[in-house]
């Protein structure tokens, strides 16, 4: 017996160790196949950005997952109301202290226990009551919600993705155009040194120039720090490995288009497009369904049951008992008598319903006043961006212009240097004008359900 025992213990540990063994290469594979399906460059366009990362995206992943959870517990409650089968097997042995088997006497001669029958049963039973009809109505209602946070997640997701993109791009833009003004101040501080050592010029005007160039390097340097900060952080929105190159197809001009905003701000209002009206919605929907599920704590449970055993006594008896194997059981069962818990688990039930009916009209008046404002702050955004989209292009002006005066002595250093201030001043305030008309209009997006 032990050696059997060594044996299946030996075989169960090897077959183990062979599964894990399976199970580790299987995962080994699955990670190397990840590694290799991950591209390693991307060209995606705004659109195209936000639909990759809603594929990709782990947590929108869970969210789907939820909504077939929500699938599978409604079937549960489902099924619970349709019958059920079970079948059953036995065979009953009885020893005495001695370890031998006992016997039992029938008309006739004794007869062992080890010949005691076995019995083949089968059970079917069926209970319905009006908590499981509403029970199950109430994971309609679940699944609905499910699905609801499933799109919120999704809409704002998109709007990540829109703003992350957009400040890539941003901060794209204000790098060139200050490589572009560093390459201006490095030349005149090259004709200035130039006028120093003939004696046509004071160092400290190379000087000054000199610190103008420092600044703008490190305004640069700055910049290409946020650049890739801002890159990574769409990567990880995106959910691509850090050595995946990300090219960005369309410009700023491209996504913030007058005609986007201008179409946006001319939509009409439907308030039941609105995710966080619909999800309030259904919390009212959920609560009417939780005061019926309460009432229907007074109504009767009918259940219906049959059972078949057979006993097969074999052929050493030699006689059958007279038994029937069929039984049907009917019952229903009413509740009479509780001491006030099931009234007061419908008035709290509902006063759940006023207060989700409550918060439902509170959010109903809000969202008008809330898209009136939301419209405020994207018009407003795009006017600014505007001002500052020309102000760069006069400070830009305005610093060539003063560059090229001071190549010919008609402009002093002071004047280069202000030159020189405005535009990153300008330049900081465009990107902060272009990132809030961004919010402004991502914003905007997700509140109509676009």
């Amino acid at each position: 017996m032990k050696k059997v025992l060594l044996v299946i213990t030996a075989v169960m540990f090897g077959m183990t160790i062979h599964a894990e063994d399976h199970v580790m290469a299987a995962t080994h594979g699955s990670k190397k196949n990840a590694e290799d399906a991950a591209p390693k460059v991307l060209s995606l366009s705004l659109k195209e950005a936000q639909d990759y990362a809603v594929k990709q995206n782990r947590t929108l992943k869970n969210a789907s997952l939820a909504v077939q959870e929500a699938y599978a517990q409604r079937w549960q409650t489902i099924a619970a109301m349709l019958p059920q089968v079970d079948g059953s097997l036995s065979k009953t042995l009885m020893y005495d202290d001695s370890l031998h088997l006992k016997t039992v006497t029938f008309p006739g001669s004794p007869v062992p226990m080890s010949m005691s029958p076995w019995v083949y049963g089968v059970t079917a039973s069926v209970g319905i009551n009006g908590q499981g009809i509403v029970g199950a109505l109430l994971n309609n209602v679940a699944i609905d919600m499910k699905k609801i946070a499933l799109e919120k997640s999704e809409a704002e997701l998109r709007s990540s993705i829109m703003s992350s993109y957009v400040s890539v791009l941003a901060l794209k833009s204000i790098s060139n155009l200050l490589d572009s003004s560093l390459n201006n101040i490095e030349g005149l501080e090259t004709m200035t040194q130039n006028a120093v050592n003939v004696g046509a010029a004071e160092q400290t005007a190379a000087d000054q120039i000199r610190v103008r160039v420092n600044t703008l390097k490190n305004s640069i340097n700055v910049q290409k720090r946020n650049i890739e900060l801002a890159t990574n952080s769409l990567k990880v929105l995106l959910d691509v490995p850090v050595d995946t190159e990300v090219t960005l197809t369309e410009s700023i001009d491209e996504v913030l288009s007058p005609e986007k905003v201008l179409n946006l701000l001319s939509q009409n209002f439907a308030i039941e497009n609105n995710l966080n009206y619909q999800l309030l919605s259904k919390q009212v929907e959920l609560a009417k369904r939780n005061v019926h599920m309460a009432g229907w704590a007074y109504g009767p449970t009918v259940s219906l049951a049959y059972q078949y055993n057979y006993r097969d006594y074999g052929k050493d008896f030699g006689f059958e008992l007279m038994n029937s194997p069929h039984t049907v059981a009917f019952s229903l069962k009413m509740p009479l008598w509780s001491s006030g818990k099931r009234a007061a688990g419908v008035v709290e039930k509902k006063i759940a319903l006023e207060e989700a009916k409550n918060n439902l009209s509170e959010t109903t008046d809000n969202l008008e006043i809330q898209y009136r404002q939301l419209c405020f702050n994207l018009s407003n955004a795009y006017e600014t961006f505007m001002n500052e989209k020309e102000n760069i292009e006069v400070t830009q002006r305005v610093f060539r212009s003063t560059t090229e005066k001071y190549k010919w002595g008609a402009a002093s250093n002071l004047e280069l240097t202000n030159a020189s201030n405005d535009l990153i001043n300008a330049q900081s305030t465009y990107v902060q004008a272009m990132l809030s008309l961004v919010q402004a209009q991502a914003e905007l997006e997700e509140f109509l359900n676009n």
